[in-house]
């Protein structure tokens, strides 16, 4: 702005010298006359002087009010050069996090799939676990007489005992028509048989397996009733089985109150 005055000032300048000129009607030729008629005692001014007056003037003008436009060019260069360095470093900044972000969320989209593949893989292991878990379910529990009260017994030969009275039978491993249990894993199972009379004949029976007796439950008094329990943990193969067989000659005796019973439960797999 102080320069297009400074500029407007000098302009101004020429224009009156230029009208003086014009309104006086006068050259250099006439002026040189002029002062020769009047003695040399009048100084009517010279065009030139006029001109290097005008020009002092507004150079001390501009001199003084107005700075050098090619510096105030210089320095606004200058500015606008370190402002686009400041951008292209902001640039490259907001480049750099960009990247930096990409890369974050690639990581983090990563471990996403890889947490929700571990947990497609642990519910497919969950599943599979129930299943295994399912397949271990094995127990069973049954009475002597399916009704009513009465007596087994005595035989003159020993017998298996057909326990009718199901109270269980997770994993259908004992077949309450033959009572027999028939194992359909390997492991170790526990089993337990009761046996209950009335005074006068014994009460004996015995936990087999696979044809060999294992432990017996005997109860002998003269009068009164008898009782006597025996269990025992077997490691059983697939297909090993376990029943409980009355001695010959021995008595068992049963009512509601079921108290001749063989329960049997698989405790933990073994491979």
């Amino acid at each position: 702005m102080k320069a297009l005055v400074c500029i407007l000032l000098l302009l101004e300048t020429f224009v009156f010298v230029v009208q003086q000129q014009v309104d006086g009607g006068l050259n250099e030729n006439e002026i040189s006359q002029q002062i020769s008629s009047e003695d040399g005692r009048q100084n009517p001014p010279q065009t030139d002087t006029l001109r290097a007056e005008a020009s002092t003037d507004s150079q001390q003008y501009c001199d003084l009010g107005i700075p050098d436009i090619h510096a105030a060019l210089r320095e606004l260069t200058a500015t606008v050069t370190e402002q686009k360095g400041n951008i292209r470093e902001l640039t490259a900044t907001v480049t750099e996090q960009k990247e930096k972000n990409r890369a974050l969320e690639t990581q983090l989209r990563d471990e996403m799939n890889k947490k929700n593949e571990e947990i497609s893989n642990l519910t497919l292991g969950q599943v599979e676990l129930r299943k295994e878990n399912r397949d271990r379910e094995i127990a069973f529990s049954a009475a002597l007489l399916e009704s009513g009260s009465g007596h087994i017994g005595p035989f003159t030969t020993e017998i298996t005992i057909t326990y009718r009275k199901v109270f269980t039978n997770i994993g259908n491993a004992y077949n309450p028509i033959t009572g027999v249990f028939t194992a359909p894993l390997k492991g170790a199972y526990m089993f337990r048989t009761n046996v209950h009379g009335i005074g006068g004949t014994p009460a004996t029976a015995e936990i087999y397996k696979n044809g060999k007796h294992v432990v017996m439950a005997n109860a002998n008094v003269p009068n009164n009733d008898l009782n006597s329990s025996n269990e025992v943990v077997l490691i059983l193969e697939v297909g090993d089985v376990v029943y409980v067989r009355l001695w010959a000659n021995r008595r068992l005796f049963d009512n509601d109150r079921n108290r001749n019973t063989f329960i049997g439960f698989l405790l933990f797999p073994l491979r």
